[in-house]
């Protein structure tokens, strides 16, 4: 059994994205899950930060903690150190004193303390009224921040931020041997993460300097990629029936579409019906829910997800596959 740290602020998403990575992900704790088998793609995703190697978990203060890894069997060799952490500021617990007592516990039980470089690192969680205990099996790779839309070579207003762009790749299925498509890539962001967690990244835009843009970003940030953009429109994709094993696209906000002359309902719908055509898995972002026209062209709705991104914009997140 495994430990999870999510990251972000919504929880249901997190474990949904960490399922592209692990088995039998299971909430536990606010900003928690547990797994019961992990991969190394771990390391790809966005709103999972750990994974440990479960010890135990036991009620959340220190005294609790100390008692479970005085009673667990450990069977660990070398140096080690401890890491403790209350999620979110949830538990008034002191993670200094959490960390001398529990490395006591394992000075006592043999062990050489590390600090600087452990052989083995253990994690004490701490939210709410629950503590998990657990040795570090792998960390997410967090260099999101070198990639903010404002920083690449090409930008426009309202790109998403590569955090949730990665996370929507990857509950897309992101992963080598998978082919990923943007419909209305704008500037290339989920193109992005999709090749950087190794899928190849095919985008399509009914606008060229977009299509150009894209492209050029891609160039700059996954050099090595096998991707392709062209420009077309999103109701009569160039691509044949299930060519492409995942979609994702952020439909346009508004009222009506600014891009291809088209309601915004049938600019969506129709994009829906073409991502059902060639894809068996779907991801659609908006700032409001598509699910009554995805359930109208085919799709089954796996999961929809609202995330709140200020007072007046609210992200409607929708996993849709057939």
């Amino acid at each position: 059994m495994y430990l999870l740290e999510l990251g972000g602020e919504d929880d249901e998403l997190a474990a949904c994205e960490a399922e592209s990575a692990a088995t039998g992900v299971e909430l536990v704790a606010p900003g928690l899950a547990r797994a019961t088998a992990i991969t190394d793609r771990i390391e790809k995703l966005a709103y999972t930060r750990r994974a440990s190697e479960l010890v135990g978990k036991t009620d959340g203060d220190v005294d609790g903690a100390r008692a479970l890894l005085s009673a667990a069997r450990l069977d660990r060799e070398g140096t080690v150190a401890v890491r403790a952490r209350s999620v979110r500021e949830t538990v008034g617990i002191s993670t200094q004193e959490a960390e001398r007592e529990l490395g006591q516990v394992l000075v006592e039980r043999g062990f050489s303390v590390d600090l600087d470089d452990p052989d083995h690192e253990l994690r004490a969680v701490f939210s709410g009224d629950f503590c998990a205990l657990g040795w570090l099996e792998i960390e997410s790779r967090r260099d999101y921040g070198t990639r903010m839309p404002t920083d690449r070579p090409f930008f426009q207003p309202g790109s998403m931020h590569p955090l949730l762009a990665r996370a929507l790749a990857n509950v897309a299925g992101a992963r080598p041997g998978v082919t990923v498509l943007d419909p209305m890539c704008g500037t290339g962001g989920v193109l992005i993460e999709a090749a950087l967690a190794g899928a190849r990244p095919v985008g399509a835009d009914a606008q060229g300097k977009m299509v150009r843009g894209a492209g050029r970003n891609l160039v700059h940030y996954a050099p090595n990629s096998d991707f392709a953009t062209v420009r077309g429109d999103a109701t009569h994709l160039p691509f044949p029936d299930d060519s492409i094993d995942g979609v994702v696209f952020d439909a346009p906000y508004g009222r009506q579409s600014k891009i291809a002359n088209l309601e915004l309902d049938d600019l969506v719908a129709g994009a829906l019906a073409e991502a059902h055509r060639v894809a068996p898995r779907a991801v659609v972002v908006g700032d409001r829910s598509w699910t009554d026209e995805a359930r109208e062209v085919g799709w089954r709705v796996e999961h929809e997800f609202e995330r709140r991104v200020h007072r007046s914009l609210t992200r409607y997140v929708a996993v849709l596959s057939r």
